[in-house]
């Protein structure tokens, strides 16, 4: 469990990376590295990143 907690986080950092980007700057490094956001690279991307935030809501409620 201590692996998919640290994808997870890896994941929900570079979502934020990319969101600060688009922030600040209007540039959406998924969609600039893998060819827009139409792709079906960066449309995968950004579920794995929406699942791993899915998945991290757990961890809050973790007590151990």
């Amino acid at each position: 469990m201590d692996t998919l907690k640290k994808v997870c986080l890896v994941s929900i950092i570079i979502g934020a990376i990319n969101w600060a980007f688009v922030g600040l700057f209007n540039i959406d490094l998924v969609a600039s590295l893998f060819g827009g956001s139409d792709n079906i690279i960066a449309k995968i991307i950004y579920i794995i990143i929406g699942i791993a935030g899915l998945i991290d809501i757990s961890y809050l409620f973790d007590h151990d």
